[in-house]
């Protein structure tokens, strides 16, 4: 399954589609067979969610809720109005018997032991992502992102969870910023926490991808906000400047499929659209001019998802990449038995160098997530 055919599982909106008719159109998706597949794993066990309350969290959870059977799914998170307000919005999905809602923080490595007991899962999402935020309160970054990091890998060890997969961002390959920085040690904390696991058997691995439409702090909503408010013109960063862009939906299902093939220590790797920043200014905006605003600090002009470095140990499957780990004990035959070929020396997976580009008609069903 392509990642671009995953938008189906969330149904286009509209302004005439009332919130019910939405939520059942929703429920009535039926999931790509891969997918659905792929949810049998959850059968039966716990799944815990650090920063549950985000918007990948909530979507993730939804999901679960309406195509798993499993027993139990915990959000842990620090904001106790989000989590009620989560609550209310998933309170016809049987969430009494299944949902549970643990407030804290992962730099509070007692209280996350405590939510870890006996979940089978955890799905790592929990970080401060503004770069300007990270440059500007550097201890603050590296408490939740690197040293939360640590703390949710000694909780899984010793809780003995079965998989963990934690969410990262194209920012740490190469990084320019403090936020990429922290998640490229974030990510190795994650891939070397393989080796600690001995008889355990607990398997990390982590996903890595570009932006995710429409959520905090993305640049939709800005622009959305900014028309919202009559604006006569649009800002731009740069009129060169490329990013990767992802749905909800997809970033769901990406994270479910890795977690049900993962070995443990790959870096999984998402094959989604770029897009031009003008174009989307323009799908937008069609009638208002561009003013170009140039480059904030920490910001690149394109992202880069595959190194060329990474390249010499990365696999390509049909949906993916698959950024292998530098462990004695790994073998690609699973890999190269289900298909996988190894890239091209020197290979890059850039938003400048894509071959898949959202077009107006691609990008205005983007847009209507």
């Amino acid at each position: 399954m392509m990642m671009r055919d995953i938008v189906a599982l969330a149904p286009r909106r509209s302004a005439r589609v009332g919130a019910p008719a939405a939520e059942a159109a929703r429920d009535a998706q039926p999931l790509p067979d891969d997918l659905h597949a792929s949810m049998r794993q959850f059968d039966g066990c716990t799944v815990l969610v650090t920063g549950g309350t985000g918007s990948f969290g909530r979507r993730f959870i939804e999901t679960l809720l309406r195509h798993s059977r499993a027993r139990r799914l915990i959000v842990f998170s620090r904001d106790e109005y989000k989590q009620y307000e989560m609550q209310q919005q998933l309170a016809a999905l049987d969430t009494e018997a299944r949902l549970r809602f643990f407030i804290g923080d992962v730099r509070d490595a007692d209280r996350l032991d405590l939510a870890t007991r006996e979940a089978e899962f955890i799905v790592h999402t929990a970080a401060l992502k503004q770069v300007p935020a990270a440059e500007y309160n550097p201890f603050e970054c590296i408490r939740t992102n690197v040293t939360g990091a640590e703390n949710v890998v000694r909780a899984a060890l010793r809780n003995g969870v079965r998989k963990v997969v934690a969410l990262s961002t194209d920012k740490a390959a190469n990084p320019i910023n403090l936020y990429g920085a922290s998640k490229l040690a974030s990510d190795k904390i994650f891939i070397a926490a393989n080796n600690l696991a001995g008889s355990l058997g607990t398997r990390f691995a982590v996903v890595r991808y570009g932006n995710v439409v429409g959520s905090r702090g993305s640049v939709i909503p800005f622009f959305k906000k900014l028309l919202a408010e009559g604006a006569d013109h649009l800002p731009i960063t740069d009129e060169r400047m490329t990013r990767f862009w992802i749905t909800l939906p997809q970033g769901v299902a990406f994270v479910v499929t890795a977690l049900a093939m993962m070995r443990g220590g790959e870096i999984f790797v998402p094959k989604i659209p770029s897009m031009r920043i003008t174009d989307l200014a323009r799908c937008m905006a069609p009638d208002l001019p561009l003013k170009t605003v140039g480059v904030r600090p920490g910001e690149k002009l394109h992202e880069v998802m595959v190194t060329e470095d990474d390249s010499r140990q990365t696999l390509e499957l049909d949906d993916r990449y698959v950024i292998e780990p530098a462990f004695a004990w790994w073998s690609r035959g699973p890999y190269l038995a289900s298909g996988a070929v190894p890239v091209a020396d020197g290979f890059r997976y850039a938003s400048d160098t894509n071959s898949d580009w959202l077009d107006e008609d691609r990008l205005a069903a983007v847009l209507e997530h």
